[in-house]
């Protein structure tokens, strides 16, 4: 029960405190506003190259957008007990590290969840693009497995937080790689190889693409090889995170890092 309360309790406590300077309502411009005018704005772009249609853009950029909360979120929860100076107090106590770092990624990875889903459907709706209704559950399914790979590359990202004081440069550095890389806007069959190489190896690729498959008509049947190597990346990114915490922790209790400049 102690296990569960640190996980549950602990991870929406820290999530809150993300707002703690803050009003939520800012998250109106940047997580409702900012997905719809990435849309639009790859849509628009894509009508005039003539590249892909609608659907293509709106799957692409909704999913794409989970990375914004899911790097955002889940480095700051990590940053921000560092830059508060409660996070040597964390790192002290006897709570089980599973739990710290599972509860601070749940509330995350449902921010994630929504926001994408949010992007989809209402992107779709301004622009005419919808989801058939047989494919809405297996879509979900997709949607949500691509925000528990991003919540892996976010881990990774703060872990980077025990030695950044700043780390909103490199998150987003890692979301307009994942912009260039996942084939958000650009089919990876017209990227050049080596960046289609690095794509097969990062999170959402593979998940947008089994997402646009089920959105034109495929079965989940006929995509789970696509969402099982989306969720195993995630998972490969999730364990490197976890364990360069775990190293990065060591390091600053025989270094003091955590208190340098």
């Amino acid at each position: 029960m102690n296990w569960l309360r640190i996980l549950v309790v602990g991870g929406v406590t820290s999530y809150r405190a993300l707002f703690g300077w803050l009003s939520p309502w800012i998250l109106i411009p940047s997580l409702v506003v900012a997905p719809l005018a990435q849309i639009m704005l790859f849509a628009y772009i894509g009508r005039s190259a003539g590249l892909e249609t609608d659907t293509f853009f709106v799957v692409g950029n909704a999913v794409q957008y989970a990375a914004i909360p899911c790097l955002f979120g889940m480095t700051s929860t990590i940053a921000g007990e560092r830059l508060q100076g409660t996070l040597g107090i964390v790192l002290v106590s006897p709570a089980s590290r599973l739990a710290l770092v599972l509860g601070r990624a749940l509330p995350v990875l449902v921010n994630g969840f929504g926001v994408a889903l949010f992007g989809l459907f209402a992107g779709g709706a301004l622009l005419g693009v919808a989801v058939p209704y047989a494919a809405i559950g297996p879509v979900v399914l997709a949607v949500l497995t691509c925000s528990g790979s991003c919540i892996g590359l976010g881990l990774v990202n703060a872990a980077f937080g025990l030695r950044l004081l700043d780390t909103a440069v490199l998150s987003n550095l890692l979301f307009g790689v994942l912009l260039l890389f996942s084939g958000a806007n650009i089919p990876p069959g017209a990227l050049p190889s080596w960046m289609a190489a690095i794509g097969e190896w990062m999170p959402l690729t593979h998940g947008i693409a089994a997402t646009r498959a089920l959105v034109a008509g495929a079965t989940l049947a006929g995509v789970g090889h696509l969402l099982i190597t989306e969720a195993l990346i995630g998972a490969g990114y999730g364990l490197a995170g976890a364990l360069l915490l775990r190293l990065l922790e060591i390091e600053s209790r025989r270094s003091a890092s955590l208190e340098a400049a």
